[in-house]
């Protein structure tokens, strides 16, 4: 969320005030504090963007941080970048126009990055937006980046070979969802999408025909990092990207190792969030959670190392209870909200999709996943995180879910449901506790299974042939802006490649959605919690389930690793190896 009103000098704007960011536990156990309060403010005074950044108690330069995943970063490609593991290693090589000052704790400011502030609302009405680029940014070859490398960037965003990453700006650019078909990048490469111009090489300028009042969140997203046109190599440089940030690529062994290395063209005192302690970031993938937490609990040689997994479900007990390891572990709540999507194309009849609802065992559902270190129960579409959150319950049926009331609101139906799950071991189990679970109400429960590298594709498919599946969002930002509309909108349904997986289209909701985007920024959080209940009473397009809770482990001599508060995933930007 952010303010229409234009950006000045002078102290920043608050835009949240007590905003819980945790649900209760489930047994308590895991320590996390279900009243801690997240803040946010979108930066008015340019200083806050500038660099350095603050030194981090205790950082030392020098050494090499190990980050051990199951499977290889699909993206290195920034404007292909949009899942966590990429969105997360991408600030160490890429610079964006915005980003996040984040504390780890909840409290973020949006500040430049590689513009002086988180720009300026020309006309006040969110239409017209201008950013001054910063001096004295470059690439790792040394050439400056202007904002002609950065709107560049964006234009390649438009090409169709470079699906995958966010398409916020691309869509407000064209003022449509098939934007790909409004703009040509491939006839159009020596120019800009409409709406896009760079007047000088100081000054990116965007011209909307509708208000889009978020556009400093979406430009803290990989999408508008920049590329001189030169350095271009369309698909292939998911392989090698061209650096703007403090690391740069040197070694890409695919699917076994990536290895960065310092960018000695990166200047701390134009970058107000990263450092460059460690000589390298290694990234190792095969070891499964299990591997990479025996690993790491054992120390050694891998005292310089992260597991990115996760703590294995198989390990929480032993490393929650073991207090010589609380130090080496990271505990906190994300953003990261997960539910049950109903194909309402398939499943049409509204008293079905609200037995769903009384039916599911959270609780039960969260012990599978692995008790309360991993997740916290949660009955609204928002998470507990977003601007304006509101604690709702519309189909109360406590911890285990009311068997009786779904039976009786099925009213004698038997539906037969399939629900499709991926692959691994972990949805393996999840689908067997959902479908006992669904079962004892009345359902009959088909499982499926696809294969986990294409299920997100395939359930994105408008004729998927499946009634339930399981699904998980994170905002791009803490709005219900990137949330509700972006998974509700009906009118943005296409054939394959839809967030709206539900595929619900209900004109009086998508009505509401644009009454409330046209609202004054700082107006609408309560407005989002309202629809948030409102979706749930009239369509019950899905189950919520339950947050993410991050639960990491590192060796001895990792520093400076936090949660980061927008994603909820390990944040490299203070990292530092202990020597």
């Amino acid at each position: 969320m952010r303010t229409r009103a234009a950006l000045a000098a002078g102290g920043a704007l608050a835009l949240v005030v007590g905003l819980s960011a945790c649900t209760e536990n489930t047994d308590g156990n895991s320590g996390i504090d279900p009243n801690r309060q997240s803040s946010g403010v979108i930066a008015t005074d340019p200083k806050d963007s500038l660099g350095p950044a603050p030194e981090v108690p205790g950082a030392v330069k020098g050494g090499t941080l190990t980050i051990l995943r199951e499977t290889k970063i699909s993206h290195l490609d920034p404007q292909r970048i949009y899942n966590f593991v990429g969105l997360n290693t991408a600030p160490l090589f890429a610079r964006f126009l915005t980003t996040w000052k984040d504390d780890g704790k909840g409290k973020v400011t949006l500040v430049g990055d590689l513009a002086e502030t988180p720009g300026v609302n020309v006309n006040n009405d969110c239409k017209v937006w201008e950013f001054k680029i910063k001096s004295g940014v470059k690439f790792e070859d040394g050439s400056p980046i202007t904002s002609k490398e950065i709107a560049y960037g964006i234009a390649r965003s438009f090409n169709p070979d470079l699906a995958g990453g966010p398409t916020y700006i691309q869509e407000w650019l064209a003022d449509t969802a098939a934007f790909d078909t409004k703009w040509d990048f491939k006839a159009n490469k020596t120019s800009l999408p409409p709406g896009l111009t760079t007047p000088d090489d100081k000054t990116l300028r965007f011209e909307f025909a509708k208000p889009h009042c978020d556009l400093p969140f979406a430009a803290s997203l990989p999408s508008t990092a920049p590329l001189p046109p030169a350095k271009d190599t369309g698909v292939d440089l998911d392989a090698a990207p061209f650096a703007s940030g403090p690391y740069k690529l040197t070694k890409n062994t695919a699917g076994v190792e990536l290895v960065f290395e310092k960018n000695e063209h990166w200047d701390p005192a134009t970058d107000p969030v990263r450092h460059q302690y460690p000589d390298k970031f290694v990234w190792q993938f095969g070891p499964d959670a299990t591997a990479q937490t025996d690993r790491i609990i054992t120390d050694g040689a891998d005292a310089a190392t992260l597991g990115w997994n996760g703590v294995a479900t198989s390990r929480v007990a032993k490393v929650s209870a073991d207090g010589t390891l609380k130090g080496r572990t990271l505990l906190e709540p994300t953003p990261s909200a997960n539910r049950l999507t109903i194909n309402t194309q398939r499943v049409t009849d509204l008293t079905v999709r609200q037995a769903l609802n009384y039916a599911i065992d959270r609780e039960g559902l969260i012990k599978t996943l692995g008790g309360d270190y991993v997740a916290s129960p949660m009955t609204t579409l928002m998470p507990p995180s977003t601007l304006g959150f509101k604690s709702f319950d519309v189909y109360p049926a406590g911890k285990n879910g009311d068997i009786e009331k779904a039976k009786a609101t099925l009213a004698g139906k038997t539906p037969e449901l399939v629900l499709v799950i991926s692959d691994d071991s972990g949805d393996q189990e999840i689908g067997t506790q959902l479908k006992n679970n669904l079962e004892k109400a009345g359902f009959k429960i088909t499982v499926r299974t696809t294969p986990s590298d294409s299920k997100l594709d395939e359930t994105k498919k408008k004729n998927n042939q499946w009634d339930l599946y399981l699904d998980s969002w994170a905002a791009d930002w803490p709005s219900g802006a990137a949330i509700l509309p972006v998974l509700f909108d009906g009118r943005n349904i296409k054939p394959e490649g839809n967030s709206n997986t539900s595929f619900i289209n209900n004109d009086a909701i998508n009505a509401e959605f644009d009454r409330v985007l046209g609202m004054d920024p700082a107006k609408q959080a309560d407005e989002w919690a309202k629809i948030d209940e409102r979706i749930m009473k009239e369509l019950a397009p899905a189950v919520p389930l339950y947050a993410d809770v991050a639960f990491y482990i590192h060796g001895t001599k990792v520093g400076g690793l936090y949660i980061d508060s927008i994603f909820g995933y390990p944040a490299f930007t203070r990292a530092f190896v202990k020597q």
